[in-house]
């Protein structure tokens, strides 16, 4: 089983979660904590994700790559999962709160199981108050989330509907008076309506990872070391990383990296996905 499993004490557990009325008595974790002094960010949002709040959820968090944040949350499909796989390529740790138990076999959901594993692998953690062989049952999931707000510095509703899940995790951590920040959606599209109202209710609008930051005490992002590149890389993304010495056109690059525009715009779209690219005022370069 890939991830030692260990059994946590309050002692061992992040430092916030010690405030919250109610915390469980244990956590069982496999893998890791994030590295002390790091800033927890609980990232949620609807299963149901949007073009638009998929883009919007990995360049805010590849935005803070370099950053002492980790990345929050609750490994379910949608955000959650696109929270944890932007941090895991731009080298963000990050921990997902269960509500099953730990161990491979309960991993809830069943199809982000090669998502738990590749959390571990990079050095990540699955944490979970429930023994390690526990099924998920419907009463597990607020308990759940009251774990992810009440050891998180700041929760962020990237999209949620008026009737979203995601809002209960969201009072919860206005109850631990954790900040509340949410990415403003189109008006009149139930995608959003819950983190507009949200906002409406006074959370704190985010539209772009320099906002994060902010939110979070850190500096900005012009004060932070370039992104580190990952590991796995295809050749036309190296290419275009090696043109890019200063922000280019889209023909610059292709012409630059000598690639067929198939091949650049496949790898582009790779890399502004992963967040090691920008595009600006019809200019690309890297963050």
């Amino acid at each position: 089983m890939l991830g030692a499993l260990r059994q946590l004490d309050a002692r061992d557990f992040p430092a916030l979660l010690g405030e919250v009325p109610h915390a469980p008595q244990t956590l069982y974790l496999r893998g890791e904590l994030p590295p002390l002094g790091y800033k927890y960010l609980c990232v949620v949002g609807t299963r149901r994700m949007s073009p638009y709040g998929s883009r919007m959820c990995s360049s805010l968090i590849a935005g803070l790559a370099g950053a002492p944040v980790a990345i929050v949350s609750g490994l379910a499909m949608g955000v959650d999962a696109e929270a944890h796989k932007t941090a895991l390529d731009v080298g963000l740790p990050t921990l997902a709160v269960l509500p099953s138990g730990v161990n491979d076999s309960v991993i809830y959901p069943r199809m982000n199981r090669p998502l738990a594993e590749r959390i571990l692998k990079l050095g990540g953690g699955l944490l979970s108050e429930n023994e390690p062989d526990f099924k998920a049952q419907l009463y597990s999931f607020p308990q759940r989330n009251r774990i992810m707000a009440g050891m998180s510095h700041a929760t962020l509703v990237v999209e949620a509907g008026e009737k979203s899940g995601t809002l209960i995790t969201a009072k919860l951590a206005l109850d631990y008076n954790r900040d509340v920040l949410a990415v403003p959606h189109e008006v009149g599209r139930e995608s959003g309506a819950g983190a507009n109202r949200l906002l409406r209710d006074g959370a704190t609008l985010i539209r772009s990872s320099d906002d994060l930051l902010e939110a979070l005490h850190l500096p900005r992002r012009e004060k932070l070391e370039q992104v580190a590149l990952p590991l796995d890389l295809t050749h036309e993304e190296l290419a275009i990383i090696e043109v890019l010495t200063e922000a280019y056109t889209r023909d610059e690059i292709i012409d630059g990296a000598g690639l067929s525009a198939q091949q650049a715009n496949i790898a582009l779209s790779s890399l502004l996905i992963r967040g090691i690219i920008t595009e600006r005022l019809g200019k690309i370069e890297r963050i």
